[in-house]
């Protein structure tokens, strides 16, 4: 039988032991990170008091935005803080703690891009009837449905990770508490935590990307049965932003959650993971910005009646 330890804490190994490059990697990862405050908080506010961002569209980009704020903020401030710490731990309930997090939130962002991708398709192909069958009523009915599963499958898997039993080795080669490297030191409870780990990611994984792609077929068919050059142009530029974000989020997170967790994988996550809870958070407002006609115009608005007031 193995000899199983009481877990109080973990220590987490970060991205690099290199000393020199410690410094770097806080100035930097700083940086992103007020870049990613600035620009989602910014595009919530934005959206909120621009009169020509008021449809379903961006409703449900600014509670992207909104969940990308909260994914970084569970990551973030934690590395920062071990980065510049010799102990480098995190205790084991705040590491449940921002597993939950973590989880529940990667389900809320996938779900709200097939919502945003579903929203695409009942603008476009469906036009006409869009405005009342997209109302408010329905859009606070369709986005609080990721949050509540999101949140309701997390609770799950984070009690297959309370599950995990450890003997003796509390290093996390990681910089946050995630599934793949906490499986790989425990020693115990980790074949239904693994097996449960790829099978609810790839199911859920598979049915937001489905939807996703089965919009975006229907989509690409409406687009090319219009007869106007201008339309099908400003069709795609509607698009192509939220194709982009789904590109980049689905890829890293297929990258990290759908393999069997070895040291090589989990090596390799840590440098994907940098991108998806770092990165991608802000890029999503750049990208949504400036590739919109929309966000620009209402931009210049805020910024000119800021001038005016003072």
């Amino acid at each position: 039988m193995p000899n199983f330890t009481d877990v109080t804490e973990f220590i987490l190994l970060g991205l690099t032991s290199h000393q020199e490059l410690q410094v770097l990697f806080f100035v930097v990862f700083l940086v992103v990170y007020m870049i990613t405050l600035i620009g989602n908080i910014g595009m919530i506010i934005l959206i909120s008091i621009s009169p020509q961002l008021q449809s379903p569209m961006y409703f449900f980009l600014s509670h992207l935005s909104f969940v990308d704020v909260w994914f970084s903020s569970n990551v973030t401030p934690k590395m920062l803080e071990n980065i510049l710490s010799e102990t480098k731990t995190i205790s084991y309930v705040g590491c449940l703690v921002q597993c939950y997090f973590f989880i529940a939130l990667v389900h809320v962002e996938v779900y709200i891009l097939a919502v945003m991708a579903f929203d695409r398709y009942m603008a476009i192909c469906n036009p006409l009837p869009y405005g009342s069958k997209m109302s408010r009523t329905v859009c606070a009915h369709l986005i609080s449905v990721p949050y509540i599963y999101g949140f309701s499958v997390s609770l799950i898997c984070t009690l297959w990770t309370y599950g995990l039993y450890f003997c003796g080795n509390f290093k996390i080669n990681h910089f946050y508490c995630a599934d793949p490297p906490l499986i790989k030191i425990a020693c115990g409870g980790v074949h239904i935590k693994e097996y449960t780990m790829i099978v609810i990611a790839g199911i859920n994984f598979t049915y937001s990307l489905s939807v996703v792609l089965v919009s975006y077929t229907l989509i690409i068919a409406a687009v090319l049965r219009m007869r106007s050059a201008d339309g099908r142009r400003k069709a795609f530029s509607t698009c192509g932003s939220h194709l982009t974000a789904v590109t980049m989020f689905y890829g890293t997170l297929i990258f990290m959650y759908l393999r069997r967790p070895t040291q090589e994988s989990v090596e390799q996550g840590k440098m994907v993971a940098v991108f998806y809870t770092t990165v991608i958070p802000m890029l999503n407002p750049m990208i949504y910005s400036l590739r919109n006609k929309d966000v620009k115009e209402a931009v210049n608005k805020a910024i000119i009646k800021a001038n005016l007031r003072h």
